[in-house]
């Protein structure tokens, strides 16, 4: 689904119409509303916020996958030899299209519903006397979470073998790309040897297959247009609060102990 599509449809959607404006009780109820956020809220299907329907499940499958993927890094000697600095700006740009492929490869699947929206009768009737704090972060919208969806499901039809997520996962990796790297050179031979052996080892998996190499990066490359917002909000604001997530990953690539991740403060 494109951002295009999206676009049309909410422009089709009964939010962005006239006759909206005509209804007399929509007339007494924004007169009560007039600064609620409730008013601006969106009605188009693919603008709704979303939610995890089952966060608990979710949340800990995606914690796994997050440790799975720091220790992946961890692991590699040949990681552990850039500079400190190097490591982290490589973590800072590859983390979320290397934890989306570990949803993938660990078949972590997920349900989103619908944020419940805040009661207009309960807005009229405290009239403003309610000042319940609102989270500080934002719910993903159901567009976003399909346009993820997409991606893995996308990964999934490719049925990759343990040899071929391993070094995908080093070719994403190590990219010398990455603004500000001190051993770029080194880190660009790195992702040159990673390629060429996913290349090497599709040659007798998918020996009919030649265009298998191209398009397994090309669909990579989808995974690092996902926001780290989205996939944060989505998958770990639930058990980290307010918590800076890159903060916590730089913790967690010092030293790996096997907790999961503490659960936000009620």
């Amino acid at each position: 689904m494109t951002s295009s599509s999206v676009d049309m449809d909410c422009e089709r959607c009964q939010c962005h119409s006239e006759d909206k404006h005509t209804a007399i009780l929509y007339t007494l109820l924004s007169q009560n509303l007039s600064h609620s956020p409730v008013q601006q809220r969106c009605l188009c299907h693919q603008r709704r916020t979303v939610c995890l329907r089952t966060p608990h499940v979710t949340c800990q499958a995606a914690s796994n996958v997050l440790l799975k993927t720091i220790s992946f890094m961890k692991n590699l000697p040949s990681f552990n030899l850039l500079p400190r600095e190097d490591q982290l700006l490589l973590l800072d740009s590859c983390w979320v299209p290397l934890f989306l492929l570990g949803l993938v490869q660990e078949m972590v699947t997920f349900e989103v519903m619908e944020t419940p929206a805040p009661s207009m009768l309960k807005k009229i009737l405290l009239n403003g006397q309610s000042k319940r704090q609102e989270p500080e972060w934002t719910q993903p919208t159901l567009a976003a979470v399909q346009r993820l969806q997409c991606c893995l499901n996308t990964f999934w039809s490719l049925d990759l073998s343990p040899k071929e997520y391993a070094y995908l996962k080093g070719a994403i990796l190590f990219n010398p790309d990455v603004p500000g790297l001190r051993a770029s050179l080194y880190i660009e031979s790195l992702q040159q040897e990673a390629q060429r052996a996913l290349q090497e080892v599709l040659q007798p998996l998918h020996p009919e297959d030649q265009g298998r190499f191209a398009r397994i990066l090309l669909i990579a490359s989808t995974l690092k247009s996902i926001p780290p917002a989205l996939v944060t909000d989505l998958f770990f604001r639930p058990i980290i609060g307010n918590a800076d997530i890159m903060e916590l990953l730089a913790e967690m690539l010092c030293e790996i102990t096997g907790r999961q991740l503490a659960p936000a403060a009620c």
